[in-house]
């Protein structure tokens, strides 16, 4: 835990300094691919993601370490050729779950999040799940477990593949030449992200586009089909944590509503879509069928608010950063106290989206968030160790609070978004 934050305090501002630069690249280019509403999305989706994973909400079915112990033929040394071995390993593991979280109705709401933006960019690479709890990764990785590569291998190669997943999210790099024969390249991507029929669930490869030939789900893209991106049911809101579950909360209501006791139990093992005939007529959802005329969700505000979300989510990655370079004085200070941070940060970016998503009540959101840190900050009489910083540094956090709640107010009920779906 306190080693993936000292890595994410590292990955952090790279990831979002690459994220401005491809905003500016776009704008100086006349092709600017990211808009800023998406883009803050886009970035609280990925502190969710990371704080869940800091916190350790998320359980493995069958550890790595057990198979390797079981099953293991030969035990490969922490040699180079080991390191390759697991990164081909996971490569194909990851190609597996890739295809089920997309062909499957159940496990496709593990994935929505990363679809659910109508752009393509750097930032929608950080869009990632919160809402998977059992992880069920660790049983395709029985091959590596076979081959004896140790656990420790799987453990350093785990984040690097998932880091070099990043560069490709970019609409500014055309195709690379023969290195199209091997590697995922960003036209490979492009193709995974559209929802054209001729390209919707294409190209599940993460590094490696050889299993996509092989297993037969490989699309070139074609200068004769520009892609269209997003999810052929729009999600409709800028709120990450609506979007992790609202697949999910489809298929419940469904499964409830249905009148078929057959289609109650198969909804969740039917293909990604599916939905009992009589809930299709009786309740409809919106869904997309001519793709050249989707008109991209957006809420436009008056002067001053994208100042003021860029103000928050400033806050937001100064604190979420203080969270994981000191995990381990947060956990002395009493063992559920990490789990109160995080608490904080749900808060935080629920009520900051919400309010992007022009809810009036966004600031009930907000209130609860300023709640929250006043109880923490009368019960610690401090903001979990900052004081050691200077004193007045828990003040401030107390300040901004109230000062956000207000702002919360002002611009959910005084200056309304003028809305353009």
């Amino acid at each position: 835990m306190e080693t993936y934050g000292k890595i994410l305090l590292v990955a952090m501002p790279v990831f979002l300094i690459l994220v401005l630069l491809e905003k500016l690249y776009g704008i100086l280019k006349g092709n600017d691919t990211v808009r800023t509403m998406d883009m803050i999305s886009s970035l609280t989706s990925g502190i969710t993601n990371v704080t869940k994973d800091v916190l350790g909400l998320s359980f493995a079915v069958i550890s790595y370490g057990w198979m390797v112990k079981q099953f293991a033929v030969v035990s490969l040394p922490s040699a180079v050729l080991t390191y390759l071995i697991a990164f081909l390993a996971l490569d194909l593991a990851g190609y597996w779950i890739h295809r089920i979280n997309h062909e499957y109705n159940f496990f496709w709401n593990a994935h929505i999040i990363h679809h659910s933006s109508e752009e393509f960019n750097l930032a929608c690479a950080l869009r990632q799940s919160i809402s998977v709890f059992l992880r069920l990764f660790t049983f395709f990785l029985i091959p590596a477990a076979v081959l004896g590569v140790p656990e420790t291998v799987i453990a350093v190669v785990t984040p690097l593949h998932l880091f070099a997943q990043f560069w490709y999210h970019t609409q500014h790099i055309g195709k690379m030449g023969w290195l199209e024969k091997v590697i995922v390249t960003p036209s490979h991507h492009r193709v995974h992200h559209a929802i054209n029929p001729e390209y919707i669930d294409r190209n599940y490869g993460q590094i490696f586009i050889f299993w996509d030939h092989l297993f037969g789900t490989f699309q070139e893209e074609r200068t004769d089909i520009p892609p269209v991106y997003g999810i052929t049911r729009p999600v409709h809101t800028w709120n990450p944590i609506k979007i992790n579950f609202q697949h999910l909360w489809l298929l419940i209501c469904d499964a409830v509503q249905t009148q078929n006791w057959k289609d109650k139990f198969r909804i969740w093992f039917m293909p990604t879509g599916w939905r009992p005939a009589d809930v299709e007529v009786s309740n409809p959802v919106v869904k997309i069928h001519d793709v050249y005329q989707l008109e991209k969700f957006d809420t436009p505000y008056r002067s001053g608010f994208t100042f003021w979300c860029w103000f928050q989510l400033t806050v937001l990655l100064l604190l979420i950063s203080y969270l994981f370079g000191n995990i381990a004085s947060i956990n002395q200070i009493h063992p559920m106290a990490i789990y109160g941070y995080g608490v904080f940060v749900f808060l935080y970016v629920y009520a900051l989206t919400d309010l992007m998503d022009g809810n009036r009540f966004a600031w009930l959101w907000e209130l609860c968030k300023m709640m929250v840190v006043v109880g923490i900050l009368l019960v610690q009489q401090d903001w979990f160790g900052l004081s050691g910083w200077s004193p007045i540094l828990a003040k401030l956090i107390g300040i901004f609070a109230v000062l956000s709640l207000a702002g919360t107010v002002y611009f959910s009920n005084f200056a309304k978004p003028i809305r353009n779906r």
